[in-house]
């Protein structure tokens, strides 16, 4: 019986994206003669292989390792006792893939890395999102610093890690950034979103209280506080909510020098949210192995 992927939930990316993403890290693995390594071993030769957490962690890119197996040899077969966005323990074995030897071997690398790259971004992220909640209420998120290719996967690990997304791309929502606003302005940039791209969400970048004064007073949906020190930021959270008065504010987003050492600072002091591009751009890679047990049965 083959493999086949589950149904996504929260903390899954898309199965598109997976089954992209695999295809290209497999034919960069095995172009253009395959696994010359495996090909040596006996054709028939079949086990079992445990996936051992080597680390403390959490988990995430099960569907990617799903896939890589299945894209090899859809009669490898796999089992797992721990879901993405689950806490591994060193040591802990939480899954078991069972076939022909060669298969698992050529699907083995491709496999691991995903899965040691997502649980690592899951972990950075579970980190950061553990310190905010430390007396504050700020939601920890992402950026688009992400790698080229795996952007769709890394904000899944995100999600597995207790985190939330930034916009996924370009074409999500209107971001006004420093390069953009030394060409037109806060007010006329905004002015020209809700013309051009109406009821989609403006978030303006501000790094001066002048400039959080004016994305307010022309309406910005979302505020982003750059590079501000935790006194800073408090400083212009306390300025919006004396402009808006009872009126609904905009969404105030604090990013740039957020570290696991100064992250409380700033969730309490009432931003609504802190974007963090480590978690995606620098995470070190969760310690993941596939040991393998010759003959061992199902």
């Amino acid at each position: 019986m083959g493999h086949s992927l589950e149904v996504p939930t929260f903390f899954e990316p898309s199965t598109g994206a997976v089954r992209d993403a695999v295809t290209r890290a497999l034919a960069e693995d095995l172009s253009p003669l395959g696994d010359i390594t495996s090909s040596l071993l006996p054709s028939d030769a079949s086990g079992t292989a445990v996936f051992r957490a080597r680390e403390v962690g959490v988990l995430a890119g099960r569907s990617c390792a799903a896939e890589s197996f299945s894209q090899i040899d859809d009669t490898v077969r796999l089992e797992w006792s721990a879901d993405d966005g689950d806490v591994l323990e060193s040591g802990q074995v939480f899954g078991r893939v069972s076939g022909l030897l060669v298969s698992m071997l050529a699907a083995e690398r491709t496999a691991l890395n995903f899965m040691c790259h997502l649980s690592g971004v899951a972990s950075l992220t579970r980190k950061y999102v553990t310190e905010a909640a430390v007396g504050g209420s700020t939601t920890v998120w992402d950026t688009g610093k992400t790698l080229p290719g795996l952007r769709v996967l890394e904000k899944a690990a995100v999600r597995a890690g207790g985190g939330r997304n930034h916009r996924g791309n370009l074409s999500e929502w209107v971001m006004l950034k420093d390069n953009h606003l030394a060409a037109i302005g806060i007010t006329e940039a905004i002015r020209r979103a809700r013309v051009s791209w109406p009821g989609r969400t403006v978030e303006v970048e501000a790094d001066r209280l002048d400039q959080v004064e004016e994305a307010t007073r022309a309406g910005a949906d979302l505020i982003l506080l750059d590079n501000m020190s935790p006194e800073a930021a408090a400083e212009a959270v306390r300025l919006v909510d004396q402009l808006v008065g009872e009126a609904r504010r905009p969404l105030l987003e604090a990013s740039g020098g957020i570290s696991l050492e100064n992250i409380h600072s700033y969730s309490v002091i009432g931003v609504d949210l802190i974007s963090i591009g480590r978690i995606t751009q620098s995470a070190p890679a969760l310690d993941i192995g596939l040991d393998y047990s010759p003959g061992a049965e199902w």
